[in-house]
């Protein structure tokens, strides 16, 4: 038996309020959850019309099911492992832009639709040049969000009421300001009316955003089990962590129509995203990449068994407490409950994270993620951190391609590979040879957008972390500097 309307108990379908772009994993677990939260709390009552961006999608499956699907949520809740899942039934509709173009644009007729939300993948908010205003449809996310616009200005002849708050999720800088810069582009291109410039400015509101929660996505590995236990049959199975966040740059307005906290969620309206977002890069995505090249070399695969061993545990939990959030300006309250919650997540039982999965491109992610702790607790403190210099060192150690006897299939820029292969090639076991493979790597502006060895003691306490990785292992290394 296959999920639809007629394999669940009755629900009331509400009013179409929210237009959103993408169908895919990370939305329906997130944001549709979050909104078919407030239908249940009755702060909301309205649906979601999804519109797939791109040609191929999904679109016609969720209308297969009624818009309906099954989220599960797995993970730690309070050092508690939890598992529950849950029909959402918040979506009223999908439609296929490249099938059904006028579907879609017949939506911003809808004097209820009220909020645009989006996740088109970080490439999604871009302005294509050529892009014709009478296309059936554009190709880019924002020219399609540009007609659509265009279509509900004319519909409602600029009556200001008729604004709707544009709430991006992609992972970007800014999203909100990168897309309200690409429709304005069009606009300007497509040369419509002053009118509507104006009517977008003071009748629609754009909000960066930052998201944050893990999604495994469609547990394909478990489908059978899991629809055994449902009892019906579900395309759109999704899997998430309880875990979430929603940091949103908005004023009272948006927060009083959208009263998400009142619902219990982890929404939090902000003047400012940047520092949110920081910490995010910081803690959460600083800690996954300082702690891969060293668990892996101490013979660990996934992220979970890092944070239960006693020696890698300890060793992320000193870079993350004394080293990171030391060098972060929120309140220091926020910033240990986050670290917490970052934990429990790493420690999730229903989610197998490979440490190699993470290791993908680790230059760039170290320059974006690591990188601005050490300067700052440089800046700060005035010496070197340990535990993130020793994770520089591993970093270094880990793209000599080896693992005891074991290949590591690095994945990296092809130029920053070859560096590495070279500086490598001339290491003959002394001090000094370990010392001219750090000041390369350090010195590889490329990466690092500056020379490192600028860095009044950077290079020799790397040189002795990684000397020591070498001359007498990982764990002896970790050892002594635990010590």
């Amino acid at each position: 038996m296959q999920l639809s309307k007629k394999t669940i108990a009755p629900f009331t379908q509400y009013p179409e309020k929210v237009l959103q772009f993408g169908e895919g994993n990370f939305m329906r677990c997130f944001v549709d959850w979050m909104f078919h939260e407030l239908n249940k709390k009755g702060l909301f009552q309205g649906s979601v019309v999804v519109v797939q961006p791109i040609e191929n999608g999904m679109a016609d499956l969720l209308n297969e099911q009624d818009g309906l699907y099954t989220l599960y949520l797995s993970g730690l809740v309070n050092g508690t492992a939890e598992r529950k899942h849950e029909t959402i039934s918040v979506i009223s509709r999908a439609i296929n832009p490249y099938t059904a173009f006028n579907t879609f644009i017949e939506t911003a007729e809808n004097p209820d639709m009220r909020f645009v939300v989006s996740n088109t993948t970080e490439a999604g908010i871009a302005y294509i040049a050529g892009e014709s205003v009478s296309a059936t449809p554009p190709i880019s996310y924002p020219a399609k969000l540009t007609v659509w616009l265009y279509h509900r200005y004319r519909t409602f002849k600029g009556d200001y009421s008729k604004g709707v708050h544009i709430i991006p999720c992609e992972l970007i800088e800014k999203n909100a300001v990168m897309l309200r810069k690409a429709i304005l582009h069009y606009s300007i291109d497509w040369k419509l009316e002053i009118g509507f410039l104006n009517w977008l400015e003071e009748a629609c509101t754009f909000n960066n955003t930052l998201v944050d929660r893990i999604v495994p996505g469609y547990p394909r590995d478990r489908i059978e089990a899991i629809t055994a236990e449902l009892g019906y049959k579900d395309k759109l199975v999704v899997e998430g962590e309880p875990f979430h966040l929603w940091v949103i740059e908005a004023g009272d307005a948006l927060a009083k129509e959208l009263p998400f906290p009142e619902a219990g969620l982890n929404v939090l309206y902000v003047k400012d995203v940047s520092p949110y977002k920081i910490r995010k890069v910081r803690i959460l995505n600083g800690v996954h990449t300082a702690l891969v090249p060293v668990a892996y070399l101490y013979g660990i695969d996934t992220v979970r068994e890092a944070m239960e061993d006693a020696v890698i545990g300890k060793f992320i939990k000193d870079a993350l407490f004394n080293e990171i959030i030391p060098t972060l300006d929120l309140p220091d309250a926020e910033l240990q409950q986050f670290a917490a919650e970052v934990i429990d997540r790493f420690k999730n039982p229903f989610i197998r994270h490979l440490l190699m999965s993470i290791s993908l491109n680790s230059w760039a992610k170290f320059e974006t993620r690591v990188l601005p702790s050490i300067l700052e607790y440089i800046k700060r403190k005035g010496t070197i951190p340990s535990h993130l210099s020793f994770s520089l060192a591993a970093t270094i150690a880990f793209y000599k391609g080896e693992r005891g006897t074991e290949k590591i299939a690095l994945n990296d820029d092809t130029a920053l590979l070859e560096l590495l292969k070279n500086a490598w090639s001339f290491y003959n076991g002394t001090e000094d040879s370990i010392h001219q493979i750090v000041v390369t790597v350090l010195g590889y502006q490329t990466n690092w957008k500056m020379n490192l060895n600028t860095v009044p003691g950077l290079a020799e306490a790397v040189s002795g972390h990684l000397f020591n990785i070498e001359t007498e292992g990982i764990n002896a290394a970790i050892q002594k500097l635990n010590q």
